[in-house]
């Protein structure tokens, strides 16, 4: 290259020293040296010069480049940015703020020199003007190339090269609060909520007034079950942002989780008197009116979510999960309809799979409702990730864990509270039969499937460090004062769903079987109910049940019915090494001799029999599960060997279970 070099090769020069800044600084800074000899004085080859030794933390020799470079061309409001840096590496903070606010005024645009403006100002104990300049960094950012290939890598969930933009760009700018909200969105999606979590918490350290950070924050405590905390964010927001419908509808879903429907479906309303035509609201509107027992107002709202959107196939299957719900001809064809178009998208397909299934059963044309119910289930199973193995693995880990040894050497340990009732079980097992029963004791509250314990678990779980360990093995070296702490963030945790002041509650989480020594350890005078069904019943049960979240075992016919076997085994090894502290009842009993049953349900609880629990279809409490309608009616035996008319076609299924089908209430010394 020589004095005649024509400037397009001196810009490809000049973008490979830049391409050089990052990862190799010192080669970038000689390459500038050489391209000086070429282009004496080119100023931004000086400016590159000049970052290349900041990058390299040389700030004394960044200020010689750099306000030679500025006095020459006082216009450059880059120049003047890395000057900046220059001199706070120095120590210079008033020298600093001078050319930052030069270089802000000469170019506003200039998303870097507000950040680190902010980030100054932060330092030298300016909140409120670290706060603006943060929010002038943010409204800056559509003109920073960089963010915006991060930002589009993340619109096209392409996660992996937005992970590697977004740790590049922090590595040099760690304090890039725009950056770090778009890495914590990142973490929601890759279901690192608690990551996520952390990470809004220091962006909103420095940017208090970032609003979206805030509303990210609030989703991320709700994935996390802090519910109350996440309620706390969104009304906040609302405060500064009282017409925001974005922000209502949010609310009241955290409502309904915290069991303030009659304010969740006044929120809701007002919502849809605003914006009537918003198909998601109402079926959240719907799903409030559902559990707090206006099954007739449930029905409307779905019906108007299915006339806005005739493939909502959500909706199509709200409505036949009210299992009061009957279908006529001209839904059914509807729903064919929308299945036979190509443009459906797949999670409307599976839950229109579903709902038909649901439409056929009723009807009694069981081979076609199976065929749905299949078809359903494979979609849905090709969505989720679920090992049986691995759950095997889980669960003998926990026999291997706890013996009668383990259990004796830690007696009395944890909280000694004793409001808990735990309802465990596989789902569809008839403990939403249980909970409605004991909650009609007047000692007894009955709250939802809290998520508590298994919360409780995963912190446990990410001590562990070992992938191929479970959480068992961390809980046998916590002291008595970790357990008993275990014990009181428990009922911390779920303090915000008693809402009557009763000195009992149920938690009918059905999946805590799995955790009933964790259980035992935190809350040993806490009561477990083991409810248990047929399990041809129950699995098929589970099979055409489409779950909101969790239970991904329940998508195929081998994966449940493992998983049923599983937990029969589980349990019966804590019936050895735990004897009487888990009450069993089995569902076909309850429904036979139901008054014997209450009865030795409410002794192990420690309460005295009250008519009431044999009149729970009288009790108007809110009910939050797939069984909400039906345990709203008088018990009912014709449903207990319903599963025999799909009976041809679940010979897999009874395969699988086989060891716990030949001996049932019974279990097999080989699963002990």
């Amino acid at each position: 290259m020589n004095a005649s070099t024509p400037m397009a090769g001196v810009n490809a020069a000049l973008a490979n020293v830049a391409r050089l800044l990052d990862e190799q600084p010192a080669l970038a800074a000689r390459q500038a040296r050489e391209l000086l000899k070429v282009v004496p004085g080119h100023p931004g080859v000086v400016l590159l010069l000049g970052v290349a030794a900041n990058v390299e933390r040389d700030f004394g020799h960044a200020l010689a480049v750099l306000e030679p470079l500025v006095q020459a061309h006082p216009a450059m409001a880059k120049g003047w940015l890395e000057l900046a840096v220059a001199r706070i590496g120095l120590g210079q903070s008033e020298l600093a703020l001078e050319a930052l606010i030069r270089a802000v005024a000469l170019q506003p645009h200039l998303p870097c020199a507000w950040l680190t403006l902010a980030e100054l100002r932060a330092v030298d104990g300016d909140a409120s003007g670290a706060n603006e300049a943060y929010l002038e960094h943010l409204r800056q950012s559509p003109h920073d190339p960089e963010l915006m290939a991060a930002a589009s890598a993340l619109d096209r969930n392409a996660m992996a090269e937005a992970e590697i933009r977004l740790q590049k760009r922090l590595r040099r700018q760690p304090g890039d609060v725009a950056v770090m909200r778009m890495l914590a969105e990142l973490r929601m999606r890759q279901a690192r909520n608690d990551e996520a979590l952390r990470l809004l918490d220091q962006v909103l350290e420095r940017v208090p007034d970032f609003d979206i950070a805030r509303q990210n924050r609030a989703v991320a405590l709700n994935r996390l079950n802090r519910h109350g905390e996440a309620l706390a964010e969104i009304e906040f927001l609302l405060e500064r942002d009282p017409d925001n419908q974005v922000l209502k509808n949010m609310a009241a879903v955290i409502l309904g989780k915290l069991g303030e429907f009659n304010r969740a479906i006044a929120t809701y309303e007002a919502v849809l008197s605003r914006e009537p035509g918003q198909a998601d609201v109402w079926i959240n509107y719907g799903n409030a009116l559902k559990t707090a027992g206006r099954t007739a107002d449930a029905v409307a709202a779905y019906r108007r979510c299915v006339e806005l959107r005739p493939g909502f196939g959500e909706a199509w299957w709200s409505l036949s999960n009210l299992k009061t719900v009957r279908f006529d001809h001209y839904d059914v064809a509807e729903m064919r309809k929308q299945l036979a178009g190509n443009d459906l998208e797949e999670s409307e397909r599976f839950h229109l799979e579903f709902a038909l299934g649901k439409a056929l059963e009723d009807a009694g044309h069981y081979e076609a409702a199976f065929e749905h119910y299949l078809r359903g289930n494979a979609i849905r199973r090709s969505r989720v990730q679920y090992d049986a193995n691995r759950n095997t693995r889980q669960r003998q880990s926990a026999q291997i864990a706890y013996t009668r040894d383990f259990f004796a050497s830690r007696n009395g340990t944890g909280s000694q509270a004793d409001a808990p009732i735990f309802v465990v079980g596989m789902p569809r097992s008839g403990s939403t039969l249980v909970e409605q029963i004991l909650a009609s004791h007047p000692l007894v509250e009955g709250t939802m499937e809290l998520p508590a314990v298994i919360a409780i678990a995963q912190e446990l779980e990410r001590r562990c460090g070992d992938p191929d360990k479970t959480y068992h093995h961390v809980l046998a070296n916590l002291d008595r004062d970790e357990l008993a702490a275990l014990g009181v963030r428990y009922l911390q945790r779920t303090r915000v769903q008693r809402k009557l002041g009763r000195p009992f509650f149920i938690d009918k989480m059905p999946n805590n079987f799995a955790h009933v020594g964790l259980i035992h350890l935190i809350l040993p005078n806490a009561k477990i109910v083991d409810v248990r069904r047929h399990p041809m019943a129950c699995c098929f049960s589970n099979f055409k049940q489409h779950f909101a979240r969790g239970q991904t075992f329940s998508y195929d016919l081998d994966d449940l019915g493992r998983y049923y076997t599983d937990y029969v085994a589980l349990m019966a090894h804590f019936d050895d090494v735990l004897p009487g502290r888990v009450h069993r009842i089995i569902y076909e009993e309850l429904v036979n001799d139901t008054e014997q049953q209450v009865r030795a349900l409410l002794t192990y609880c420690g309460l005295e029999f009250d008519p009431r629990c044999l009149r729970f279809f009288e009790n108007d409490r809110a009910v939050r599960t797939a069984s909400s309608e039906q345990v709203r009616k008088p018990i009912y035996r014709e449903g207990l060997d319903h599963w025999r008319h799909f009976e041809p076609w679940l010979s897999p299924l009874e395969e699988v279970l086989r060891p716990v089908l030949d001996c049932y209430q019974q279990v097999p010394a080989t699963l002990r």
